[in-house]
């Protein structure tokens, strides 16, 4: 297979300079299409009025060397049928051939005699010209028609002379000619275009100059008129991108009451009702963030009397009546719940508020999967699921905050055992060079289409009449998503209803770094089977200590 043919760095940079300017300037494109589309309207009339003009310059010049050659075969058979010797017969001829020529300077006319082709009379004139004009430019098949027709018989030649290469194109006009004593010859006026090339060529400059000029002319006129067009648009680009990245006091410039100015006054419209929108919008979403924090906040006193009320009733429970004991339970359980809201809702604030910061250091994240695996022994006995571990790929290193990355972990293998139907729970780990990745899997209810990007919105729940097993606060994917994309990485979902579920999260190994793949397949291939071992307990290396762990939801 041939390789690519590789324009030197000389050319290959000013043609993608070129090329980038050319998709990028539509003024560039409109006056280049124009000046091309003049180029050809002007190569197309200039060409066609030069060939008219070429044509009636000939026709006339033949018309005219017709008439003249007429003149002078009258004037040299009148002359030939005075002569009875020969003698006086080659000096006529000498005498005459210069008379019936264009006199000097003028060589616009030439005479040649030639003895004709059925001539069989003894040889008494030579083949003669004027001005010692080539006689070999006279073609055979022009002597063959002269003879065979017996009147004018004319055709295009080229014009030499005898000693000269230079030649110009000419036109011969010859007829027979009744030589008293030498029987019968051809006599042929030779005429010079000079002229009517000359003329041509004058044309032929005059319509090149005009049409280089005319096609600049349309070029700068295309220019200007595209210029009143383009800098209108190029100005209302370039305040929308500035309004873009926040500046929403940018206006456009409006001028004049044409087309232009209205447009650049609803842009200004758009943009001012723009600017008012975002402002109430920016102005609701403080007193939201402001509202959920301070009530998240001053909740936490009375929660914290509540839950040291429920704790004390819970731990006498054994002395109450069934159905006070019972009372208890709930109480504490939809405590621990409440609790886990108001955790995660004063998290989302921070989230919205822009003020969460990452503490990143080295961490192996099979260190994090074996933390967060261990934690949800418990679950996995209530859930009937068995959490099984690929930890095959070796140390999967990245620089990460490990607090949030091992509470988006825990949110996704608690949702995976709550969601599982009792069927295996499978978390992998992979890693390249550039990245690591931790899919979590399962067999469980599924997702239907669509559902995928759902299930980070905040409290949104794919079946909300279906009872939980354990009890969750619908921010926790929400929450997790924020993490992820703090980290500059990816949290993905994938699933089929009744096939299961697979989330995938994805890690630049380096802080800041970006991400082009996945070491690990989103979507699972048919007919996988359950890989890797039943959880063991995986060595830890020291970590700081976390937050014990808490449920999450989708």
């Amino acid at each position: 297979m041939r390789g690519r043919l590789r324009l030197p760095a000389v050319l290959s940079r000013p043609l993608t300079a070129v090329r980038r300017r050319w998709r990028r300037s539509l003024q560039l494109r409109v006056v280049a299409a124009t000046m091309l589309l003049g180029l050809v309207v002007v190569l197309a009339l200039g060409t066609l009025l030069l060939q008219r003009i070429q044509a009636g310059l000939i026709e006339e010049r033949l018309a005219a060397a017709r008439g003249e050659a007429a003149r002078g075969l009258r004037d040299a058979q009148a002359q030939l049928d005075t002569v009875n010797d020969s003698s006086g017969l080659n000096v006529l001829v000498n005498d005459m051939l210069p008379r019936l020529a264009s006199p000097e300077p003028d060589d616009s006319r030439d005479v040649i005699l030639l003895r004709g082709l059925g001539n069989d009379r003894p040889s008494v004139l030579p083949d003669l010209s004027s001005r010692d004009v080539d006689r070999q430019i006279i073609p055979m098949e022009l002597r063959q028609r002269v003879i065979a027709s017996g009147r004018q018989e004319g055709q295009y030649v080229r014009l030499r002379y005898t000693g000269s290469s230079r030649s110009t194109p000419g036109i011969a006009i010859g007829s027979r000619v009744t030589v008293p004593i030498a029987g019968e010859y051809e006599l042929y006026f030779v005429f010079s275009l000079d002229r009517e090339q000359e003329t041509i060529n004058l044309v032929r400059r005059s319509l090149i100059g005009g049409g280089i000029a005319l096609v600049l002319l349309v070029g700068g006129v295309a220019y200007m008129v595209t210029r009143q067009v383009v800098r209108p648009v190029r100005q209302a680009a370039m305040v929308a991108q500035r309004l873009s990245s926040g500046r929403l006091q940018e206006r456009m410039v409006a001028r004049g009451e044409d087309d232009l100015a209205r447009l650049a006054a609803s842009f200004n419209t758009m943009a001012h009702n723009l600017q008012s929108q975002i402002s109430q919008l920016e102005h609701l979403s403080r007193v939201q963030q402001r509202f959920v924090s301070d009530v998240s906040h001053e909740l936490r006193t009375p929660l914290t009397t509540i839950r040291m009320a429920g704790d004390v009733l819970h731990e006498a429970r054994d002395d109450f009546a069934p159905e006070v004991a019972r009372s208890a339970e709930l109480l504490q359980t939809q405590l621990d719940r409440f609790e886990a809201l108001l955790g995660d809702l004063l998290e989302i604030s921070r989230i919205d508020a822009g003020g969460d910061l990452l503490d990143v250091e080295p961490v192996d994240l099979r260190d994090l999967v074996s933390r967060v695996a261990e934690g949800a022994g418990p679950l996995t006995e209530t859930s009937g699921s068995l959490l099984v571990a690929d930890l095959s790929c070796g140390p999967a290193v990245a620089e990460v905050d490990p607090r949030r990355i091992e509470r988006i972990l825990r949110n996704l293998v608690v949702n995976a055992l709550e969601h599982g139907n009792g069927k295996p729970v499978e978390v992998r780990i992979g890693c390249d060079e550039h990245a690591v990745a931790v899919s979590v899997r399962d067999h469980g209810v599924g997702l239907r289409p669509g559902e995928s990007a759902l299930v980070f919105n905040r409290f949104w729940r794919a079946d909300p009449s279906r009872a939980r097993t354990v009890g969750g606060t619908g921010l926790g994917l929400s929450i997790a998503i924020e993490d992820a994309r703090l980290h500059r990485g990816w949290l993905q979902a994938w699933g089929e209803p009744g096939e299961g579920s697979c989330f995938r999260l994805t890690l630049p190994r380096t802080a800041g770094g970006e991400l082009t793949s996945s070491p690990l397949p989103l979507a699972p291939p048919e007919d996988e089977p359950v890989v890797g071992r039943p959880y063991q307990r995986l060595p830890v290396r020291p970590a700081p200590l976390l937050p014990p762990p808490w449920p999450g939801a989708r």
